[in-house]
């Protein structure tokens, strides 16, 4: 493909520049299509994303809606069609201004007074459509070959609340069709897999508008939810670790003290007791050291590791929340440990170990980053150097490869981020480990060494789920809803298949609930067909019992499972597979 750049330079696309191309174009050639459409529109920011495009537009008194995205792509055709020539220039300051004043474009004017005095400014054309662009782009609009919009949403002015309110377009682009199609199709597998609307179905959680980002867990979702803290209270019960609990509220001196209220107070939530200013918890770390600050710790002690399953609270905006992927309030699967120098590169090996049991259990591929010192960050260039050099020493006597991304660290030290890979594809990052030089520091955290001497433990911070509620969403999508039998909150479906099998059907069900399956017997007065389908669709059970007056004269079960495959079974030789493969957690 070939490119052209901001100097009028064509050349050859390298291929991974290809898709980024591609979608930058097509949100020009978005733009000029709506300003067809609608002549008084204004036009803010159109940038390529990593799902696509969008173009943020002031459409005045009109609008566009989700039915309007069809005229605007059959526009989006005919500019194609027309093969124009995308062409640049550059302008100097007070001719680019009066050029975007004269289209029109206000929004571009305010950007151009946001840049630095000595910026270029450049501009790409293509036909009667003019946009301030640092490029590159395709050379004609004929090579965007598969493009499709795929929504409609608001977006304020600069991402300031205090802003107008813009239209944001969606879309999305690919160099050939076959590969938008089947990004297509996997959008429409999102769909169906959408944790919100599967959530529903299967009564796991709801939200409602009077607790916005504060999510509702109902009796089917504490089932799952407890077989996953069961789950992790086991491993790491294995693991040596020690469970503790701590305040949700704490004072305000605390959090000045951790680093929290400097680097993170925009996100937290306060309130006054006995005319003093308090916290709600937004990590769980600070409370953690107070636990360890207690008491005094010999060298012998270490390494500490203390566990806890904490409710913390984070202001999120309101337009940010989204089902279980992002709310108000979480329960975080949060770790500290507490070690000496010479035993850290061990311990992180073990929490990298836990955690890589935690997503093989799952079925879940993951890759690893290393994320190093931010900008706004506390603590010596010296205490930086140890904690990321310890990092990396780790994961190379793990032989783990993993990417160095550069700046994105906590504040208070460098992590390991654990980033995930789920059925469809998609990323999530969840697992992390975190180590922390400064926060010992920060409230005189002490050991006696074997010399006698005091010595500063280091802190390890890590999670494996993250946030319990997000990874529940993590599954719900991954699994559709079709949780292994151990995690599934209805396990077993009695149906009689008529009257007369109902007495038998209890009798079953009284069965597998003594042996600690989870079960219900559907003896409602509908044809079996019915039951038969929700079940399967509605509730996602992993087994069916479907018994009729055969079942019940030969004291045997027909089992039928999620392969819609249907055998005999003793009722005994059942209870006994099903409980082996709850208790083995089978995937």
């Amino acid at each position: 493909m070939k490119i052209i750049d901001n100097e009028g330079n064509v050349s050859a696309c390298a291929p991974e520049e290809e898709l980024h191309v591609i979608r930058h174009s097509a949100a020009h050639v978005l733009a000029q299509a709506i300003k067809r459409l609608y002549p008084e529109a204004h036009f803010a920011y159109g940038p390529a994303t990593d799902a696509g495009f969008y173009y943020d537009v002031d459409l005045g008194d009109a609008t566009i809606s989700e039915d309007d995205l069809p005229a605007i792509e059959d526009e989006m055709r005919r500019i194609v069609k027309e093969n124009l020539r995308f062409e640049t220039f550059e302008l100097p300051r007070d001719e680019a201004v009066a050029l975007m004043e004269e289209r029109g474009e206000k929004y571009k004017v305010e950007h151009i007074g946001d840049l630095a005095p000595d910026a270029r400014i450049t501009f790409f054309r293509q036909g009667d459509y003019v946009d301030m662009c640092v490029g590159p782009h395709v050379t004609y609009t004929k090579a965007l070959k598969a493009f499709k919009l795929t929504g409609v949403s608001g977006a304020y002015w600069k991402a300031d609340k205090n802003n107008k309110m813009l239209t944001r377009v969606n879309g999305t682009a690919f160099a050939t069709k076959a590969e938008l199609d089947e990004h297509l199709r996997m959008l429409e597998e999102a769909k169906l897999r959408d944790h919100r609307r599967i959530g529903r179905e299967m009564d796991l959680f709801m939200m409602r508008d009077e607790a916005p980002g504060f999510p509702f867990f109902l009796p089917n979702g504490m089932v799952l939810k407890n077989a996953l803290l069961d789950y992790w209270r086991e491993i790491h019960h294995a693991a040596g670790y020690v469970e503790i609990s701590t305040p949700m509220i704490m004072s305000k001196e605390l959090w000045k003290t951790s680093g929290h209220w400097d680097h993170y107070k925009d996100n937290m939530y306060s309130t006054v007791i006995d005319d003093e200013e308090y916290c709600i918890k937004p990590m769980n770390c600070p409370g953690g050291v107070l636990v360890y600050a207690s008491k005094p710790h010999s060298y012998r002690e270490l390494p500490i590791r203390a566990g806890e399953i904490g409710l913390v609270h984070r202001h999120e905006l309101r337009g940010a929340l989204h089902g279980l992927f992002r709310v108000r309030c979480f329960n975080q699967d949060d770790a500290h440990l507490f070690v000496r120098p010479d035993q850290l590169t061990d311990e992180i090996v073990g929490v990298v170990n836990l955690i890589d049991s935690v997503y093989q259990k799952f079925g879940f591929k993951y890759h690893v980053e290393l994320s190093t010192r931010p900008e706004d960050s506390m603590g010596s260039d010296e205490d930086w150097a140890r904690a990321e050099e310890g990092l990396r020493t780790a994961l190379e006597k793990l032989g783990m490869d993993y990417e160095v991304n550069e700046g994105d660290g906590a504040f208070y030290g460098p992590k390991i981020d654990f980033h995930l890979e789920d059925s469809l594809g998609r990323t999530w990052q969840c697992g992390t480990v975190q180590l922390d030089f400064q926060m010992p520091q920060n409230f005189d955290l002490e050991y006696v060494d074997a010399d006698g001497e005091r010595k500063r433990p280091i802190m390890l911070h890590r999670v494996a789920f993250g946030s319990i509620e997000r990874f529940i969403g993590i599954l719900i999508e991954h699994y559709a809803g079709k949780f292994p039998t151990w995690l599934a909150p209805l396990q077993v479906k009695v149906l009689p298949v008529s009257e007369k099998s109902r007495d038998y059907a209890r009798e079953v069900g009284a069965a597998l609930d003594a042996a600690g399956i989870r079960v219900k017997v559907d003896d409602r007065d509908e044809k079996i067909g019915y039951k038969i389908r929700e079940a399967r669709s509605t509730d996602r059970v992993p087994y069916m019992l479907i018994l009729g007056e055969q079942e019940r004269d030969g004291g045997y079960v027909s089992v039928r499972d999620r392969t819609n495959e249907t055998h005999q079974s003793t009722l005994a030789d059942f209870v006994a597979s099903v409980r082996a493969e709850i208790d083995e957690r089978r995937g």
